[in-house]
């Protein structure tokens, strides 16, 4: 019963805010499409650096401080359009210390700068903020600042903001399609207490006033969700990872009294490596090492700062979500935050619509995991497993330009919708080369749904185009139907998209056979009578035996 509530709580956590199909269509307004699309005062200029200088004031639980925005000139413009949500606000905005004039527009200031620059000059603007940010009621899936105490009573503080955006925190060009080439991070905090972000540790400020300035800074480019600040009386440990491009600093900060328990759990931190820089190649920023720091949440894929909060358990909290045993195996926290480094923070979705990306392809790293240490078998039955989360409620891809994701769906049935193209390859090294090429083809790139359906057609051989459609675009599941005569078998697809062919291995009696359905009915002859038909279970399709003569 503990297991089943869990895996309830799971599937709210993740559920999107989607109206139900019945209801129509979604509804959006001007600032939906002002965050979500790319406007012509986003699209003039090239962000290439950040500075954000800011100090968190525990007593009104308040931000205060100054983004320095570098960026290079695209085309001709004067309006930039940067973003902060209330009840955050702009105070000031410079270039080349001149006071710039700005609007605002509900989530959105447009800065009004005094002349046209040249292409591609280096030009950069400061804005000065403030304000009580809005605190999450469910992090990590509401967006805001939690503003915790530890069991000691100290103040512990972390940001999460998928989805809402980084500017429920800090003024920045909040569209996923463009990111900065680097980031200084510069925290300001009481002594007492640590602040971890992104990043490499470059110093210490100590202030007459009783604070700290901690300046992290990030080598690789960083999409805006990623930046982070966890704020703690946190202790730490470090070791060296042996990988594939040397050395990898890998760095843990978790809260006092945890110390020991995550000296013992984060052991897995090194196996995630070994099973991920195997699977997808190298570890995507080594430049900036890798942190796994504990949150008073339950864990977020924040780049180089991975958050921690599964209580030292392995499972999800302790609860398998493939019920099959193979999910208490890891540590499911620490593994599938940790292969979004691969999948979201290295290959980013350009527009949130393609989420898929990031959480299809993670959650397909849990059952990877699986196979590098326990077998394929073992992974098969895991990935296999979480289907019992699917909905089928609305597509996976969700809609673009205007901030909208799709389908919770876009875990665990695009888990299973990429462990049947590994059936269709058939061949693990072949598999595994593909995954490792479209880590390296993509590196450190927003990309589009229709960029990597073009590469994974292209290195499979095989025109996926519809089967991305089944899979992705609608809400159908294939149904192989079949009709067992004396001396032939008849078989098509049903219930699928135009063009759905996608090829499949089943057992008659005791012997595999692959088929190559249609939606038209196909005839195979059969040397011998066939009593049985199954369909291999590691494709996400259902089957239906049509008796008669």
């Amino acid at each position: 019963m503990k297991q089943l509530f869990l895996w309830l709580c799971l599937l709210f956590a993740f559920q999107v805010d989607a109206q139900p199909l019945s209801q129509g269509p979604p509804q959006f307004n001007r600032q939906d499409t002002l965050r979500g699309s790319i406007t012509p005062e986003r699209a003039w200029w090239d962000l290439t650096y950040y500075h954000l200088d800011l100090q968190v004031h525990l007593a009104d639980s308040s931000l205060r401080g100054t983004n320095t925005i570098q960026y290079r000139v695209l085309q001709p413009g004067q309006r930039l359009q940067l973003d902060l949500q209330p009840p955050m606000e702009i105070t000031g905005a410079w270039q080349a210390d001149q006071p710039l004039s700005y609007q605002r527009d509900g989530n959105v200031y447009y800065l009004d700068l005094p002349q046209i620059d040249s292409l591609n000059s280096l030009r950069e603007v400061v804005v000065a903020y403030r304000g009580q940010p809005l605190v999450s009621k469910n992090p990590p899936w509401s967006g805001g600042l939690t503003w915790a105490r530890d069991r000691r009573g100290n103040p512990f503080v972390a940001t999460t903001c998928q989805g809402d955006g980084a500017s429920l925190w800090w003024p920045c060009k909040d569209h996923m399609y463009d990111e900065p080439d680097s980031m200084l991070m510069s925290i300001r905090v009481p002594t007492e207490l640590t602040d971890v972000s992104n990043g490499r540790l470059r110093g210490i400020d100590e202030h007459e006033d009783g604070s700290r300035t901690f300046h992290w800074f990030v080598a690789n480019p960083i999409n805006n969700y990623g930046v982070n600040l966890n704020i703690g009386d946190y202790v730490s440990f470090s070791e060296k990872y042996p990988g594939e491009k040397g050395e990898l600093d890998c760095s843990y900060y978790v809260l006092r009294d945890n110390l020991e328990k995550a000296r013992q759990q984060f052991q897995q931190v090194p196996k995630m490596l070994a099973a991920f820089e195997h699977w997808f190649g190298p570890y995507p920023f080594y430049e900036d090492g890798y942190k796994l720091v504990e949150a008073p949440y339950l864990g977020m894929e924040h780049q180089s700062s991975v958050t921690y909060g599964n209580r030292y358990f392995n499972g999800y909290l302790g609860s398998d979500l493939s019920r099959t045993g193979w999910g208490m195996k890891f540590d499911f926290i620490i593994i599938h935050e940790s292969g979004h480094e691969w999948f979201a923070n290295s290959i980013t979705y350009r527009d949130v619509a393609d989420m898929w990306i990031h959480e299809g392809f993670t959650a397909y790293s849990e059952s990877l995991y699986l196979d590098y240490h326990f077998g394929t078998e073992a992974a098969n039955a895991y990935v296999i497993g979480t289907r019992a989360g699917i909905r089928n409620d609305i597509p996976i891809i969700g809609m673009y330009d205007v901030n909208r994701e799709g389908s919770s769906d876009m875990y665990y049935k695009g888990a299973n919708m990429i462990h049947c193209l590994r059936q269709i390859v058939g061949d693990d090294a072949r598999w595994r080369q593909i995954l490792r090429d479209l880590n390296r083809t993509f590196f450190h790139q927003t990309v589009t749904t229709q960029q990597i359906e073009a590469f994974l057609s292209r290195e499979v051989d095989r025109d996926l185009s519809a089967f991305f459609d089944q899979y992705l675009r609608s809400t159908k599941i294939p149904i192989l139907e079949y009709q067992i005569g004396v001396k032939q078998l008849g078989y098509r697809w049903n219930n699928v998209v135009e063009g759905f062919d996608m090829p499949i291995k089943v057992v008659l009696n005791d012997d595999e056979q692959w088929l190559y359905p249609t939606s038209k009915w196909q005839l195979l002859p059969l040397s011998k009578k066939v009593k049985k038909l199954r369909v291999d279970p590691n494709f996400y399709v259902n089957a239906y035996h049509r008796k008669g003569k």
